[in-house]
Order: structure tokens, then sequence, then C-alpha cells
């Protein structure tokens, strides 16, 4: 074999390995990269993301505006109990919502978030959220969910509102199998 042959056949082994590998690693890089920019509603939620002592800004107020949607199979109603509020940057607020599965069957649904715009999402921090977490109800069944949050006080001073916005998806025979 001579050595152009041999060049090919080490190419040809390496190259499917390596995009192998690169596919292998896109998943985690692509959490990582919506992290940072906040793509996909993702949110920095870890306890070392939480600062110790949030220092509230009075100086200026954000107003957050609320929306949700269903996807085109989920038969819930699913709404913000307020549509908006005014917070001040580094104080923790408290947002409610409330879904009702109309159905006369029990079903299981998830919430995914998205926050607008994107560059907010790097400083908007969930404490807590329904969104982490499947929600079961009985049919007729409805629930108050709360999101606690905060954003924090070095959001850039040009951004005066934010969106958060879910979907709420029907995983019923997902939560099914999970079980």
């Amino acid at each position: 074999m001579d050595a152009r042959t041999q060049r090919s056949l080490v190419w040809l082994v390496l190259l499917p390995v390596a995009m192998f590998g690169f596919g292998f690693a896109l998943v985690p890089l692509y959490d990582v990269f919506c992290r940072v920019t906040g793509l996909n509603g993702k949110v920095n939620t870890s306890p070392l993301a939480m600062p110790v002592s949030a220092k509230v800004d009075l100086s200026r107020s954000i107003n957050i505006q609320f929306v949700t949607q269903n996807n085109a199979n989920m038969p819930w109603t699913f709404q913000p109990l307020s549509t908006e509020m005014e917070i001040h940057p580094g104080a923790d607020s408290r947002a409610v919502f409330r879904v009702k599965n109309v159905t006369d069957h029990p079903m299981s649904a998830q919430a995914i978030p998205s926050i607008s715009p994107a560059e907010a999402a790097q400083y908007f921090h969930k404490i807590q959220c329904f969104c982490f977490n499947q929600q079961h109800l009985a049919a007729r069944e409805s629930l108050d969910m709360p999101v606690i949050f905060y954003v924090d006080p070095e959001l850039p001073d040009y951004i005066h509102t934010i969106t958060l916005g879910y979907t709420l998806f029907d995983v019923t025979k997902l939560a099914a199998r999970a079980n």
C-alpha cells in the first residue's frame, strides 16, 4: 500500500470518529450556549447563580410582562393571574399562573419558558418555578402555580421591559411511560 492510500485510509477512519465526537458534544455545547445567551428561555437557576445578598436597586423599575399559550393539542386553560408587574432589580418577586384541566380525564403538562429580550435572560433568575416540574391534574382540577424570581441589578439600563412567556405542552403519555 502506497503512502497516499494509507493517508486516505487514515482520513476515512478519523473523519467519522471526529464527526461522531462532534455530534456527541453538540448537546452539552448547545445547553451552555442557551444558558449564556438565554436562547429558548434557559436561565441560570443553580444555587451558585443566586447572590448571597442581592442589593435592591430602588432607583429604577422594570416592567415584567407575563404571556402564556398552549401547544396545539393542549386543552387546558392557562393564564397568569396578573399580566404584568413593576419590580425593582434585586427584589424577590412572585407571580402566579393558573391552569385548569378542562377534560374528563387526568393529564400531565410541562411548561417551557422563554424570556424576551434574549439578552435579559442572563439577568432573570428563577428561584422557584412550576416549569421545573411536570404538573399532574385530575379531571376538571385547577391549580395556582407560583414562580418566584428576581432580576439582577446588573441588568443593562436600556432594558425597561422583560417578557416571561410559557408554552404549556401535554406530556401525559410521556409521564405514563416514566411511571
